[in-house]
């Protein structure tokens, strides 16, 4: 079984576990994500199967969409609901408009510190193991892209907020800098995530679902093949004669072609007309057999990726 399947995590799990209940159901040890949730998150997580697992270059940098909510008045250790206060409440909270000044200062390439409480590692290690053993450490900024950061609603101490981001971006630290901009403090009080890159919320399903459906064999309800994914690519049929060639890591030429299929279009072409620099290499039958690259100046491709 190989493939992506779009899950719908609830709030309280961690990723891991997602993984871990996955492993269960479909009975395959390769397993994996793309992208963390934090337990206090819900929303969309991608988790890939069996080969898919091998795109995670191409899933793990897609831009991701969520709504939530932010407290002000307060910041926490973790800068998120689940942590410890370390600051007094501040029942003086500033007027929807200087919301809307500060949030405009975060849209754009930003230099970001990541919440000391989180996965990313620091010398080998995660950060919320130090953390936890109360270690220092230095934090150094990472640059991060906002495309838009929106307020939808403020009802003070809560503001519902809107946000666009590249790969990376913690949006518990976006909550605890706007904190610091207002002058009041802040954490994430809720956090979904709607989108990661072209895949939606509105088509995840949850565990039990895919429990239910992996029970009665209907594996196609839930898993999006290979053959599917990554369709930002052109689509190279090649001839059968050169599939194991192709499975060896040998070039393709525009004689081993039998049809290329780009995203818009459907047509025939060779190599030399293309201009992606990326190719996705199949079997007569359908099959996904490898990713290939085009060598500059030459009418031929590299497989670099196999699948298959």
């Amino acid at each position: 079984m190989d493939g992506l399947i779009l899950i719908n995590k609830k709030q309280g799990c961690t990723s891991h576990d997602v993984i871990v209940e996955i492993r269960k159901i479909l009975h395959i040890r390769k397993i994996g994500h793309f992208g963390t949730l934090d337990p206090l998150a819900t929303g969309l997580m991608l988790v890939a199967v069996g080969k898919a697992t091998r795109l995670f270059p191409y899933f793990s940098k897609a831009d991701k969409l969520y709504n939530g909510q932010i407290r002000l008045g307060i910041s926490t250790d973790t800068y998120d609901s689940m942590g410890k206060p370390i600051s007094r409440e501040k029942k003086e909270l500033p007027e929807k408009s200087k919301i809307l000044e500060a949030i405009k200062e975060f849209e754009g390439a930003i230099d970001q510190i990541p919440p000391p409480y989180s996965a990313k590692k620091y010398r080998g290690k995660p950060l919320y193991t130090l953390a936890r053993k109360e270690k220092e450490f230095e934090l150094r900024p990472s640059q991060v892209f906002i495309h838009f950061f929106k307020l939808r609603k403020y009802h003070p101490p809560l503001l519902d907020f809107e946000v666009k981001c590249s790969s990376g971006t913690y949006i518990r630290s976006l909550a605890q800098d706007l904190g610091q901009i207002l002058g009041c403090g802040a954490h994430l009080s809720t956090l979904t995530r709607i989108e990661v890159g072209s895949f939606k919320l509105s088509n995840a399903l949850s565990l039990e679902e895919i429990k239910k459906f992996s029970g009665n064999g209907r594996t196609e309800h839930f898993l999006i093949p290979l053959e599917f994914l990554l369709p930002q690519f052109p689509k190279i049929i090649l001839k059968e004669t050169c599939v194991p060639l192709v499975k060896n890591g040998n070039m393709v030429s525009n004689g081993d072609i039998v049809r290329a299929i780009h995203q818009d279009s459907s047509k025939n072409s060779s190599i030399s007309q293309e201009q992606e620099t990326i190719f996705r290499l199949f079997s007569l039958d359908g099959k996904l057999i490898a990713l290939a690259k085009k060598i500059p100046d030459k009418n031929i491709l590299h497989p670099f990726l196999v699948i298959s």
